[in-house]
């Protein structure tokens, strides 16, 4: 009776097993297609590489996009640098200074705005001899104020690249992945098939696309106020170049005798 009831359980097992194997055939036969139009690397270069020639184009731009930030930023930063070292030094020379002659002497022949300064005064003084000292003052005035604010314009130059760079790129970016998953999507219709394997790689190369659009704007933006910040600082140190030339001039419109000035101007 034993045997009897051994056998029959053998054969529900084997049956059992073969039904099984026939079971689990089909559903692996589909993985070897699917494993073969996954990328083999997943890398930023790799993700670049099988990247739409679109998202291709974008992610260049905005690399060259990077690369001038930076170029940008170092060629103002060390013009703004010079420019504050001889706004300093211009500052120092005028408080020092106990005429408008002295400190037109002193700074001849140096670059900068404050030497810029000083000549515009002494030249407007030397030509307003005998005008009354209101006129002078404010003829000074406004020669010192246009000074000041080419100063200001010729440091502002190459800034609004920043600007551009930094209100533009995130959006660039974001062309490229819209475009790159519009491609993604497309392919996937292709492959007929939703596996997240298939899907993730071609959204994961759209992102990138926006990431190096990020990795562009961010830095343009932080540069953009750092020189914003810098170049009104300068003028705060021209504010007080322009505070002391004012000082010599009044100085000078005390004295009762100015001829030398014109010597001086000339």
């Amino acid at each position: 009776m034993f045997k009897r009831i051994l056998v029959p359980a053998a054969m529900l097992a084997a049956t059992a097993q073969a039904y099984a194997q026939e079971a689990a055939a089909p559903a692996a036969a589909p993985s070897s297609p699917i494993r073969a139009v996954l990328p083999q690397d997943l890398s930023a270069w790799g993700m670049f590489a099988h990247a739409d020639i679109v998202v291709q184009s974008v992610m260049i731009g905005l690399a060259l996009a990077s690369v001038l930030t930076w170029t940008v930023a170092l060629a103002k930063a060390f013009e703004l640098a010079a420019a504050n070292r001889r706004a300093r030094e211009g500052v120092a020379q005028l408080t020092q200074a106990r005429d408008l002659a002295e400190a037109s002497s002193r700074l001849a022949g140096q670059p900068g705005a404050c030497a810029a300064l000083t000549r515009a005064a002494s030249a407007e003084l030397a030509t307003s001899e005998g005008a009354q000292r209101e006129a002078v003052q404010e003829r000074v005035g406004w020669r010192l104020e246009r000074i000041v604010a080419n100063s200001g314009r010729r440091l502002s130059r190459g800034t609004g690249i920043l600007a551009s760079i930094g209100s533009v790129a995130p959006f660039v970016g974001l062309f490229g992945t819209v475009w790159g998953i519009m491609d993604s999507f497309i392919s996937i219709s292709r492959a007929q098939t939703t596996n997240l394997a298939v899907v993730a790689p071609g959204i994961a190369e759209a992102l990138l696309a926006t990431a190096i659009g990020l990795v562009a704007a961010i830095p343009a933006v932080i540069l953009y106020n750092v020189f914003a910040r810098g170049i009104t600082g300068h003028k705060a140190l021209l504010a007080d170049a322009v505070a002391e030339t004012m000082r010599l001039l009044s100085r000078e419109l005390d004295h009762p005798n100015r001829a030398h000035l014109r010597m001086v101007a000339e």
